[in-house]
């Protein structure tokens, strides 16, 4: 009898750890709407309630390390310094050192002009209307932004009609200071920041990309069951209306 209630207890202590396994780090990064930090206040933004909601599902803890620049955040996640990123796309290159989730929201990354420029512009439909028409681009330093822009950007980089911006709120104001003719990022960010800085923008027909977001795992700090339980946890929460409804108080389907 003595043995079975060790037994019973050892089981139980496994069954503990296993369900403590999933700790995962991560670093701020200032993107609004995405992701808002403030000082002395706790986080917010859309990603960042997706996140808490899906890996509390999935009965993670999550460790939130200082706010870190975006290409220094991704250099040590990719050196296995950090394990989760928000808002990632799935790339072959990412998939060497990452693992990803299912998608838990969708993304669209746009082309702007300041808006009473706005008329020149109505003709760019593709990257290749805005190569042949000679036009200078700003665009985010780091992250990927379709394959179309990935397709151009030797040619924009080659001809001297690419700039690159390290934040929302540097690249607008290279914009209203005439520093190119279009910006190119994520829709939604682009529209918060010029709100913010009261800079008029308004979309190009060309949309450079639209497609699903996932949670990024360093493939060398997380295992295929801590995807699991994630991918899990994504899943039902969709089938209880949680995650549509966080996504809806922003705007987003």
């Amino acid at each position: 009898m003595q043995a079975r209630h060790v037994l019973s207890a050892m089981a139980l202590l496994g069954m503990a750890a296993q369900a403590q396994a999933c700790r995962l780090s991560m670093a701020l990064e200032h993107w609004p709407p995405y992701l808002v930090t403030q000082p002395n206040a706790a986080p917010t933004g859309l990603d960042w309630e997706l996140a808490q909601a899906i890996l509390k599902e999935a009965g993670c803890k999550l460790d939130v390390q200082p706010e870190l620049p975006t290409s220094r955040r991704q250099r040590l996640f990719e050196q296995g310094q950090l394990d989760l990123m928000l808002s990632a796309s799935n790339t072959a290159d990412r998939r060497r050192y990452a693992r990803f989730s299912i998608a838990y929201r969708q993304e669209t990354v746009g082309v702007f002009s300041r808006s009473n420029a706005h008329r020149h512009y109505q003709h760019i439909t593709s990257m290749d209307a805005l190569v042949n028409n000679k036009l200078a681009l700003l665009a985010p330093k780091v992250g990927w932004y379709g394959a179309a822009y990935a397709r151009v950007q030797p040619t924009l980089s080659a001809t001297g009609k690419l700039s690159t911006f390290i934040n929302f709120q540097q690249g607008l104001r290279m914009l209203d200071a005439g520093r190119a003719d279009l910006i190119l990022g994520d829709s939604g960010a682009l529209r918060y920041e010029a709100r913010a800085q009261g800079i008029a923008i308004s979309p190009v027909p060309l949309v450079a990309m639209r497609a699903p977001v996932h949670l990024m795992l360093n493939k060398a700090n997380t295992t295929q069951a801590d995807l699991d339980r994630i991918n899990a946890a994504i899943t039902r929460l969709e089938q209880q209306g949680v995650l549509g409804a966080i996504r809806g108080r922003y705007g987003e389907p």
